[in-house]
């Protein structure tokens, strides 16, 4: 005897273009130990991944012959790869970015921007996924919400996958899982390694915004980027002037469940310093 349909296949039955997906259809446990093999698809180097795909009203032909920049988009890699180049380059990151709540936020306020969301769990990833689709088509007349999008993937092990030296501008870190046991802290998302890492895609000048309800975590977060010599505290003063702060302490599925529960939100941004002259 059949049993009651799956939440894949009521959310497939009741899927139409344009339509908002629901998100009891895409429950998930709330974290991933990012270091089990979740079976993930990721380009052995950024010049491998195929951008179009995540932001189509972004990709551009490049003749053949004209010099590009953009290692992502270049014409004897379009060649090589059959890769549809895009204009632009994905310039800011939301790691773990849950159900999206920050990243369709941003989107509207940043139409210029690439804005990516990196998750690790199959369902979430795939909410905010057919979200993406379901806002562009309800604001085709605008043209927004393309400019959003957001992949599966573990940041912990393959974030150089994507994006190449210097080229994001903000990275967030929403909420990330506390870890509380000391056993457990190697998979915090802030880490000595991991700052490293950071440092390597981002800009100069470019800034990681971190926020949780977790006192102890926001201090080993605050403690860990102050100690590495590519990042610099925001002072308080810059921070009430950034509307990113903002936006990141209000919009976020966790922010809010803070919120209701009048608890307390503990932000904390770094900018990436020059790197030092080779002597």
């Amino acid at each position: 005897m059949a049993g009651p349909p799956k939440k894949r296949q009521k959310r497939d039955d009741i899927k139409q273009e344009g339509q908002m997906p629901q998100k009891k259809f895409y429950r998930q446990r709330a974290h991933a130990n990012p270091f089990s093999d979740h079976d993930l698809k990721y380009p052995a180097s950024p010049a491998a991944m195929d951008w179009s795909q995540h932001y189509p009203a972004f990709a551009a032909t490049v003749p053949a012959g004209v010099p590009n920049d953009d290692p992502i988009a270049t014409p004897d890699h379009d060649k090589q790869n059959h890769l549809q180049p895009i204009s632009k380059q994905v310039q800011v990151a939301d790691i773990g970015c849950g159900f999206g709540g920050l990243l369709f936020a941003l989107a509207p306020k940043m139409p210029e921007t690439l804005i990516l969301g990196l998750e690790i769990r199959t369902s979430v990833t795939e909410f905010v996924q057919e979200k993406a689709k379901a806002l562009r088509v309800q604001h085709a007349s605008t043209g927004l919400y393309q400019n959003v999008s957001c992949i599966r993937a573990n940041t912990m092990k393959f974030l150089p996958n994507f994006f190449v030296k210097g080229q994001l501008s903000k990275i967030f870190l929403c909420f990330p899982d506390p870890h509380f046991k000391a056993r457990k802290h190697k998979a915090r998302i802030v880490s000595t390694t991991l700052n490293s890492e950071y440092a390597f895609v981002m800009k100069p000048g470019g800034k990681v915004y971190t926020i949780t309800d977790v006192e102890d975590l926001h201090v080993w977060m605050a403690e860990h980027f102050a100690a590495h010599p590519s990042f610099e505290r925001v002072g308080e003063e810059e921070l009430e002037g950034d509307e990113c702060v903002g936006t990141m302490r209000t919009e976020t599925e966790e922010g809010k469940k803070v919120e209701r529960n009048s608890g307390t939100k503990y932000v904390v941004v770094f900018r990436r310093l020059e790197d030092p002259p080779w002597p």
